[in-house]
C-alpha cells in the first residue's frame, strides 16, 4: 500500500516505521514547512493526517479532490463535522476519524458508556474527569476526553453537559486539563462519593498504540468510500 503521511512530527515519525514495517511504501511526508497540493497524492492509496486543528480540514479537501481516502488524527476541528462529511459525500471521498486511535482507549470508551448508565442510579456519587497531555497538545480538553464525556452525558441524564474547569455547578460534568512535559496521554473518570472514590484510567506509555492504531486504519480504509471510525475497524481487528 502507498501512503502519504501528512503531518510528519512526532506521530508521523512515530508511524513511519510503522508502515515500513508492515511493507507499505511512503509516497509523501508532507510538514508545516513542505505544504502540499491535490496532485502530489496522485501516487498514494491512502493518506495519514497528524497536523493541527487549524489545518486539518483543507488537507482533507485536498484528499477528497485528489480521491484519496484519508485517515484524521487530527483533533479540535469536530465543529466542522457536517462541513467535511458533506463535502465527503459531493466529492465520493474517504474518511477515517476518531479522537483517539488506541485499541485500549476505544475499550475505555465502551466501559465508560456502561459504567454511566450503572452509576447514573446512584445518587451519592459525583462524576469527573481529568485529562494529561504533553506542552504541545493545542486543543482542550482532548478529543479523547470530550468523546468519553459525550459517553458519560448519553447515559447520565443529571448532567446537561461538561465544563473544562472545576465546578460545584451539579449539571455540568467537570473536565481538568493539564499540560506536562512530554505526557503521551492519560485519561481518568471518577465517581466520587463521601465514603470512596471509583476510578476508570487509560494511561499512554508512548505512542506506538496510537500508530499502530492509524496504521491498521489505513489499511482498513484503502479503496473504501465514505464515513468510518474506530467501530468499523474494531470489528475487523483480529
Amino acid at each position: 500500500m502507498k501512503v502519504a503521511l501528512i503531518g510528519y512530527g512526532k506521530m508521523g515519525k512515530e508511524i513511519e516505521p510503522i508502515l515500513l514495517q508492515r511493507g507499505h511504501t511512503i509516497t509523501l511526508r508532507s510538514s508545516r514547512n513542505t505544504p502540499f497540493v491535490a496532485s502530489d497524492l496522485s501516487d498514494t492509496d491512502v493518506a495519514i493526517e497528524f497536523t493541527e486543528p487549524g489545518a486539518a480540514v483543507d488537507n482533507i479537501f485536498k484528499c477528497f479532490e485528489a480521491h484519496v481516502p484519508v485517515v484524521v488524527g487530527t483533533t479540535g476541528w469536530y465543529a466542522r463535522m457536517p462541513e467535511v462529511t458533506a463535502e465527503c459525500s459531493n466529492l465520493q471521498g474517504g474518511l477515517f476519524t476518531a479522537s483517539n486511535f488506541s485499541i485500549g482507549v476505544n475499550i475505555l470508551f465502551r466501559i465508560n458508556q456502561e459504567l454511566a448508565r450503572i452509576m447514573s442510579d446512584v445518587d451519592e456519587y459525583t462524576p469527573s474527569m481529568e485529562e494529561i497531555h504533553h506542552t504541545a497538545k493545542r486543543d482542550a480538553p482532548s478529543g479523547t476526553a470530550i468523546t468519553l464525556a459525550e459517553g458519560i452525558l448519553e447515559n447520565y441524564p443529571a448532567y446537561g453537559g461538561w465544563i473544562n474547569e472545576p465546578t460545584n455547578d451539579t449539571n455540568k460534568l467537570s473536565i481538568i486539563s493539564k499540560r506536562e512535559g512530554e505526557v503521551p496521554g492519560t485519561h481518568i473518570i471518577r465517581y466520587t462519593s463521601g465514603v470512596d472514590e471509583l476510578q476508570l484510567v487509560h494511561q499512554a506509555f508512548n505512542r506506538k498504540g496510537f500508530a499502530l492504531g492509524a496504521v491498521k486504519a489505513a489499511e482498513f480504509m484503502k479503496g473504501k468510500k465514505g464515513v468510518f471510525g474506530m467501530g468499523d475497524l474494531l470489528n475487523m481487528v483480529k
